[in-house]
């Protein structure tokens, strides 16, 4: 009985031996992403055209894997469908992921994994005589995707708080409109009776804008913010998944990466696959231009992270101030970069 015992024991370690690292610890088969439909999420789309995640997970050794892609409107969407676990990694704004990670430091800790696009926003009305936020007035509608926690919203924010002092920082909130940035841009454009003033936005939309005679910027972000175009999107989890699904997480951030190259190294492909998604097709020339704007840049290199977190904390907005950006990232590659 006792040779039985320890030939069975023996066989037992043999196979707890032979069984892979990947299948004694086993990561997820399935990953759902969400994103926005604009050129700033452009990397994420050439992801999902040339399977770019599947491939880098099979490299990892970890067999095939789902990825599904779900589009969705908003910051406030997207961070609710990655904390009730309908979605793995969500791709949004900075301002809605900064408002996420503080609100979750310590309970499920949303962090980064990587940023993938830097874009500057414009300011532009049709109203001659508003040349900077003081010559707003009451009858003025200014158009952000969100009030409050939108890019743009905390934008005017800051450029209030400059102009009026950093207890006035609200004073136009009252005039913001949460819109769509196709829908803005309609508005502006047109210019009807009670239609918006002004509108805060991004490529190709500003183009659009500019081109109509009468529309001029107010301000843009590089103004604001003292230079440099911010990050505009960034992918993000859970700390749970990520520490659940070490191997899935760094394969997205390759992935990421193998992205950002193709469409740094070959725009026209990049162009084709940003055209195949979209439903309505605007101008050829207004892709070009776009594709080819020096202020619109695609890196994993975090941009005015500890900007917009001072001043969102200043203000009450995060109740927890990082001391360093790389407070926001999960461990790994992305903090060795020289990121702000």
């Amino acid at each position: 009985m006792k040779l039985h015992t320890r030939l069975a024991a023996a066989c037992l370690a043999w196979a707890m031996a032979a069984v892979p690292m990947s299948a004694a610890r086993a990561e997820t088969d399935h990953v759902t992403v969400g994103r926005a439909l604009s050129v700033a999420y452009l990397p994420i789309m050439v992801m999902e055209s040339r399977k770019l995640l599947e491939k880098h997970a099979r490299e990892a050794g970890l067999g095939d894997i789902t990825v599904d892609y779900k589009v969705m409107t908003g910051g406030t969407q997207i961070n609710d469908a990655l904390i009730s676990g309908s979605m793995q990694i969500a791709t949004g704004g900075i301002t809605p992921f900064l408002v996420l990670w503080a609100r979750t430091h310590g309970s499920v800790g949303v962090k980064g994994l990587s940023p993938f696009n830097s874009t500057a926003l414009y300011l532009n009305t049709r109203k001659p005589e508003i040349r900077s936020v003081k010559d707003f007035t009451a009858q003025d509608r200014i158009a952000v995707i969100a009030p409050i926690t939108a890019q743009q919203s905390i934008l005017l924010r800051m450029a209030v708080a400059k102009e009026f002092g950093q207890e006035n920082y609200g004073k136009l909130d009252s005039l913001t409109v949460g819109m769509p940035l196709a829908d803005a841009a309609a508005q502006l454009i047109s210019g009807g009776s009670g239609h918006i003033t002004a509108d805060f936005t991004v490529p190709p939309f500003t183009y659009q804008e500019l081109a109509v005679p009468g529309v001029h910027t107010v301000l843009t972000s590089t103004q604001v913010l003292g230079g440099g175009s911010p990050t505009y999107g960034l992918a993000y989890t859970t700390s749970k998944f990520f520490e659940d699904n070490p191997k899935t997480c760094a394969a997205f951030i390759a992935a990421l990466r193998e992205a950002i190259d193709y469409i740094n190294n070959d725009r026209k492909g990049a162009q084709e696959i940003f055209l195949s998604t979209l439903k309505s097709k605007p101008p050829m020339e207004l892709i070009e231009k776009m594709m080819n704007d020096p202020e619109i840049s695609f890196g994993q290199t975090p941009q005015h992270f500890m900007t917009y977190s001072k001043f969102m904390h200043e203000i009450g907005m995060m109740k927890v101030m990082p001391a360093s950006w790389k407070d926001m990232f999960f461990q790994g590659e992305i903090q060795n970069l020289e990121g702000s």
